[in-house]
């Protein structure tokens, strides 16, 4: 079985059935001392068809190489950028224009649309950021991210942070510090919740958007555990998240890509064969392909419910 039923409710948003289809391998890999050099990562769609027709193209990155690669139905992968600053996670603004969490420069940056970078931040008061990790933009334009403290950084700050950046880029807010491993982060289709996983607690926490001023910052009095999945001895942990248009949340977890409703209640699993998934996106002009990272490999499978576009308009 290509999809673990927990629950009914899963056979609505994907066939049990469904198997991924491999696209390319070989990216990422490991040290001399057998640890993790690098992985693909940061899966992002660029359209095709309709008003704004972009070519129907996927970007990732392979931030063990230094490289970004694209992948075209009939073209297969390509290089697409070298180098990349070991860029990890990628969305697109508003504008269409590439965000990417870079990681041997410690900052986050946005491609303008004539291919010159704009550094989105680098340093909170002062002091040089960890390693961007992932990153979402919200309809108004802010940008949120995540920055852990991984991989040999040597710290300047002493907190592992999630952060807003406002749409001008004028000011940049931590929004929480008492994560262990900030990760993977996404926004609740009506843009009132903001989901943040931590990797190393295996678990997703939920905060409620501050209704009262509009200011784009976290009500911490709602912070909650979402969803747990520290029980589940298989392979993997909460990195990529992302949600569909029904309000579901997926997100890699142990044995693939754990599927939960808006609730936060298990429906199920898509099992990826033994391999770490990292990261996914939807994709194709309906929105309805899976788009899915592992610590090596590129692959795709279709899905019943839309995910939310990227980039997203006002809510």
């Amino acid at each position: 079985m290509a999809v673990e039923k927990v629950s009914p409710e899963v056979e609505d948003i994907v066939a049990l059935n469904e198997e991924i289809e491999w696209l390319g391998e070989g990216y990422g890999g490991f040290d001399e001392n057998g640890m993790i050099r690098g992985v693909a990562e940061g899966p992002v769609w660029w359209n095709a068809g309709g008003w704004w027709d972009e070519g129907g193209f996927l970007l990732f990155s392979d931030n063990a190489t230094n490289k970004r690669y694209k992948w075209k139905e009939g073209e297969g992968v390509t290089l697409y950028k070298e180098p990349t600053n070991d860029a990890n996670g990628l969305t697109r603004d508003r504008q269409g224009r590439l965000i990417a969490c870079e990681h041997a420069s410690r900052q986050v940056t946005r491609e303008e649309l004539d291919g010159s970078l704009t550094v989105v931040a680098n340093n909170y008061r002062g002091q040089r950021l960890n390693r961007p990790n992932d990153v979402v933009v919200k309809s108004d334009g802010a940008i949120y991210f995540t920055d852990p403290v991984t991989l040999g950084v040597q710290p300047e700050l002493d907190i592992a942070g999630v952060y807003r950046i406002s749409p001008d880029l004028g000011q940049i807010n931590l929004l929480v510090r008492d994560f262990v491993l900030p990760n993977g982060l996404a926004f609740s289709v009506d843009e009132k919740i903001l989901y943040i996983n931590d990797s190393l607690r295996k678990h997703i926490r939920a905060f409620d958007l501050d209704s009262l001023w509009g200011s784009g910052m976290l009500n911490m009095a709602t912070d909650r555990v979402f969803c747990d999945m520290s029980a589940d001895p298989r392979p993997g942990v909460p990195d990529g998240m992302k949600v569909d248009v029904q309000g579901n949340v997926y997100c890699s977890g142990p044995g693939g890509i754990w599927i939960m409703d808006f609730s936060g209640k298990h429906l199920g699993t898509i099992l990826s064969g033994g391999k770490h998934v990292t990261n996914m996106c939807f994709g194709d002009d309906d929105w309805q392909t899976l788009f899915i990272t592992t610590f090596g490999e590129m692959g795709r499978m279709r899905v019943k419910i839309p995910g939310i576009p990227v980039p997203r308009g006002e809510v």
